[in-house]
């Protein structure tokens, strides 16, 4: 948990998509092998994982994991009586 609604650091990010990659890779490397020593039904399973996965691999590497931080709660805005409705040459 975060005490800053602050964006994690870009380097940080970079680090959990490549990580995720790398995951996602090992599963797919796992499926190839898998479907080398497997037979029937379960080597067309590890088969369609290894050809799926670079895909998802990639949607999964590039989503953004970031959320726009959320505005502080206490904002209210301006009702009609608080706004200033006298032309910029009549203000001040």
């Amino acid at each position: 948990m975060s005490i800053t609604s602050a964006r994690e650091a870009r380097s940080d990010d970079i680090a959990g998509r490549q990580t995720r990659y790398i995951v996602s890779m090992l599963i797919r490397t796992a499926c190839f092998v898998g479907a080398v020593a497997a037979d029937g039904v379960l080597r067309w399973v590890l088969v369609a994982g290894a050809v799926f996965l670079p895909y998802i691999a990639v949607i999964l590497a590039n989503a953004g994991v970031q959320k726009d931080p959320t505005p502080p709660s206490t904002y209210a805005a301006p009702t009609h009586g608080e706004l200033d409705t006298r032309p910029p040459s009549q203000v001040g």
